[in-house]
């Protein structure tokens, strides 16, 4: 029938104090163990964060040493011995130098560069960006808000040859690489949380048959896409061209023609930085951003809390000499 009144008395229980000082005693132990997490998590993340910015940069290089070392590269295929004897011994494509205005954008040049360019299609300007974004030319880069065109970033194209001796109906191949950057936004929902720079490739096919006298770059061949997306977190990427002894060659062929052969090597210079500011910086801090050519210097001071890496290296383009 129960418990009586009297034996009730003798139950054991919490009382209300007891349970508060142990909610409290809970909740410390809880805040230490979030505070420990967050402290692990936060340490993690900008050990990933700085792995990950060596990593890519290391595979963006070797990407690049790639193609520049082949710059320049023909096959010579020499006498085919067969009953039709239908295929050229030498490269028979046409070679377009690129000098003129209607021949600039199909440049057949080993190396070529454009400085201080923003795209792939065109020598992009401060108004065409603006233009080509469709919005304020402030929104691009925080960083460098007045003219992000001074900053970021070169764009290089590397020419080769290559053959196929299984397709007669164009057994030379010729194939350009394009390097370049593209400004890009990071929103959650409308708002914008973060603005920086992308590195974007390129491959194209020279398109010309044996029975062609001219031919055209084209972009849907098996081997060939168009805007892949590189690297992410660029704050710079430079190319300086360099002959025999050093000196820096001007990489247009619209302005420099006559020393287009005289490449000997490609200066590399790439400057990432974190995707997030936390962690590595208390405060904003006042940096400076290195660069080759003093045409930059004015805006190679930045302020803010991103960690950044350099990366330099010297490309040698060994299949490029002689003259035109």
């Amino acid at each position: 029938r129960g418990l009586a009144l009297k034996d009730k008395k003798k139950i054991n229980g919490f009382s209300l104090i007891e349970i508060l000082i142990g909610v409290a005693i809970a909740s410390i132990m809880m805040a230490a163990m979030f505070a420990s997490y967050t402290v692990v998590n936060n340490t993690y993340s900008r050990v990933t964060d700085v792995a990950g910015i060596s990593r890519s940069g290391r595979d963006i290089v070797s990407m690049l040493m790639r193609d520049i070392r082949m710059a320049g590269f023909k096959y010579y295929y020499g006498v085919f011995e067969n009953s039709n004897n239908d295929i050229p011994k030498q490269d028979y494509l046409e070679f377009k130098l690129g000098n003129t205005d209607d021949t600039k954008e199909d440049s057949h040049m080993p190396v070529v560069i454009y400085k201080n360019t923003l795209g792939y299609d065109e020598v992009v300007t401060s108004e065409t960006l603006e233009t080509k974004l469709g919005k304020n030319l402030n929104l691009v880069n925080e960083n460098h808000a007045n003219d992000p065109i001074k900053v970021c970033c070169d764009r290089i194209h590397v020419v080769y040859g290559d053959f196929n001796a299984n397709d007669l109906t164009q057994p030379y191949k010729r194939y350009r690489v394009t390097y370049f950057a593209m400004p890009v936004e990071r929103k959650i929902g409308q708002d914008v949380v973060d603005q920086y720079y992308a590195v974007y490739k390129s491959k194209e096919s020279w398109k010309q048959t044996i029975t062609q006298e001219e031919g055209e770059w084209i972009s849907n061949c098996d081997e060939c896409y168009e805007g892949e997306l590189i690297r992410e977190y660029v704050v710079d990427m430079e190319f300086i061209a360099l002959d025999k002894n050093g000196k820096t060659v001007n990489a247009n062929p619209a302005e420099n023609l006559e020393e287009m052969f005289n490449i000997r090597s490609v200066d590399v210079k790439l400057t990432f930085r974190s995707s997030s500011p936390k962690g590595y910086f208390a405060k904003t801090q006042k940096k400076i951003v290195n660069s080759f050519t003093s045409d930059r210097s004015d805006v190679a001071e930045v302020e803010d809390r991103y960690l950044r890496d350099n990366i330099f290296v010297t490309v040698h383009t060994r299949n490029i000499g002689g003259s035109l």
